[in-house]
């Protein structure tokens, strides 16, 4: 079996949202040993879906599940991933599998969902793969310590723990001023309009099918344009998981349809508010101390029945809560008017955060 092959001590193999993306906490990884660590090999993971991408970007890749990719992954030393590999995928013995994960938790994780809503999974079933998944893990990375209780309970996970900060959150922690102008100017977004962005999560009980989820919008966009269009625009991330195609052409030059964009720190950087749900987005938005608020227009059936939070969002989130239309468009209007600060919350979950996490993670597992 390639399994048994030597390993290639100086192979990383990296991995992003199922092979998907070239983005996040592996993607940070990647680059800060590309010029860092020149004796390293430095490989990804795709999807062939990827494929276009990864060639535009000249990023080294091998395509999942093809023979080279057989012969090339297993024997890699170190695997760079922040989801789940598939159940059926054995970690070679000598492999330092270093597990990145991709955010603060808020919604309840792994083991301690008490009910699985996702379409044919039952929650006994859910819970064992989950674990069988994490005792593959050899590091853990954590960006704060109440993320470290709560994942290493989650996830049942007896290996160590990196708790560093978040890699892919050094460039919000020493943002620049020259990046994002050339990041609005890539995008298209003129200069003097601020921008707005929309990144809520998925619903585990919405779905086409497994892995493919339905997402609706619960406000108006002819009534945003309205009132916000003038020196506003919106940009619209879905989640991954979220399969929905929106026909935003009646707003073009208002509302950008970002779902697709490789890399979501981007989008936190040239934003000057985020409206979210319950995705974890909004822990590392909070570094940059700009205005964010929670549009949770089914706040009790997702805290009651679809997950539960591990804090009281009502009284700790770093922004205004909105359920209804009525209420978000309040909201927005009162921040931009006055924007809030919340150090309590960015001490919390933040303080990590310098700008050197990608150093510390790759300096602790490189020890291997």
């Amino acid at each position: 079996m390639m399994s048994q092959l030597p390993r290639k001590q100086k192979l990383v193999m990296f991995e992003s949202f199922h092979a998907k993306q070239y983005s996040d906490n592996p993607r940070a990884i990647y680059e800060y040993m590309k010029e860092n660590h020149k004796d390293y090999e430095l490989l990804w993971s795709i999807d062939p879906s990827a494929e276009q991408m990864f060639i535009d970007l000249n990023v080294p890749y091998v395509i999942r599940y093809t023979w080279d990719w057989f012969k090339t992954f297993p024997r890699a030393k170190y695997w760079v991933n922040n989801v789940r590999l598939p159940g059926w995928m054995p970690k070679p013995k000598d492999t330092v599998y270093v597990q990145t994960w991709h955010g603060t938790p808020l919604k309840k994780l792994g083991v301690d969902i008490e009910e699985v809503h996702m379409p044919g999974t039952q929650t006994d079933t859910y819970k064992k793969n989950f674990i069988a998944e994490t005792r593959k893990w050899d590091y853990l990375v954590s960006p704060n310590p109440y993320a470290t209780e709560i994942l290493t309970r989650a996830f049942a996970f007896r290996g160590k723990v990196i708790e560093s900060g978040y890699p892919r959150n050094d460039v919000l922690a020493l943002p620049s001023e020259s990046l994002i102008r050339s990041l609005k100017e890539k995008l298209g977004i003129p200069a003097e309009k601020k921008v707005m962005l929309y990144a809520p999560t998925w619903r585990d009980d919405e779905f086409y099918q497994r892995g493919k989820y339905k997402f609706k919008f619960q406000f108006d966009m002819e009534k945003w344009q309205q009132e916000f269009g003038d020196e506003w625009v919106m940009l619209s991330r879905m989640h991954y998981l979220v399969v929905e195609n929106f026909d935003f052409s009646a707003y073009d030059g208002m509302v950008y349809d970002v779902s697709s964009y490789p890399d979501i720190r981007d989008l936190y950087l040239i934003s000057d508010l985020m409206i979210t749900d319950y995705s974890s987005v909004f822990f590392d938005y909070a570094i940059l101390n700009r205005p964010v608020i929670f549009f949770m227009y089914d706040l009790e059936k997702y805290r009651d029945t679809l997950r539960g939070f591990y804090i009281d969002i009502e009284q700790e989130a770093p922004g205004p809560i909105a359920q209804t239309e009525e209420e978000l468009f309040q909201a927005i209007r009162q921040l931009i008017q006055s924007p809030p600060r919340s150090n309590a919350f960015k001490e919390k979950f933040s303080s990590l955060e310098d700008g050197q996490a990608t150093k510390r993670v790759v300096e602790a597992f490189l020890k291997s």
